[in-house]
């Protein structure tokens, strides 16, 4: 299998993650699979026409996408290490989108400040994505402490990489500030060899 990658991503990091914990490291190779809305990468559209990383070619089937999508497929493959059954696994999906929530509105934050000039920037655009993430954490902080203290599963792989992703594009800004039970636990989390080895760069 082929995974269109970047190393800076989270969407990547979760899938990064999940490989290194289902021990399916070596079945894939990575090809770089950087790009931005306003200039995707080729090779990443011939795979995800939406442009989008990651994407996960495999020789028997349709190249999927989306990060999500990937990592389920990938948890099935492994024999459901991930992705519990009964209620747990209704809490891990949504634990998995509220990290993808905080991704998006991080990452939309980055794009204001990359992609578009200067004079157009919207300062209220990028504190309402905030104000986003800020909401997300104080509910972590309060409501799911005990799901991710509990055993390993996709709704916490997803919420450490959105934080990480966090700390690594607005550092300035402390999610910590308020959440003294979640940044205790995301420190104890990202010291887990997986998350070690997935640190994001660029």
């Amino acid at each position: 299998m082929k995974l269109a990658y970047s190393p800076a991503s989270p969407y990547v990091r979760k899938v990064m993650v999940m490989l290194h914990e289902t021990g399916q490291l070596d079945d894939v190779v990575l090809v770089e699979g950087s790009g931005t809305p306003l200039t995707p990468n080729a090779e990443v559209v011939q795979k995800n026409p939406l442009g989008k990383i990651p994407a996960l070619e495999r020789p028997d089937g349709a190249t999927l996408y989306d990060s999500r999508v990937i990592c389920a497929f990938l948890d099935a493959r492994a024999g459901g290490k991930l992705y519990p059954s009964g209620n747990r696994r209704w809490e891990t999906l949504t634990l998995e989108a509220t990290g993808d929530g905080i991704m998006d509105a991080a990452l939309l934050m980055t794009y204001e400040g990359r992609l578009r000039p200067e004079e157009l920037r919207m300062a209220a655009f990028v504190d309402g994505q905030y104000g986003k993430i800020e909401s997300a954490c104080n509910v972590l902080n309060t409501r799911w402490m005990s799901h991710l203290a509990g055993p390993l599963d996709m709704g916490q792989v997803a919420v450490a990489c959105a934080l990480a992703y966090v700390d690594f594009r607005h550092g300035h800004r402390d999610w910590r500030k308020g959440n003294d039970a979640l940044a205790a636990w995301y420190a104890e989390f990202s010291q887990r060899p997986a998350m070690q080895a997935t640190a994001p760069v660029g």
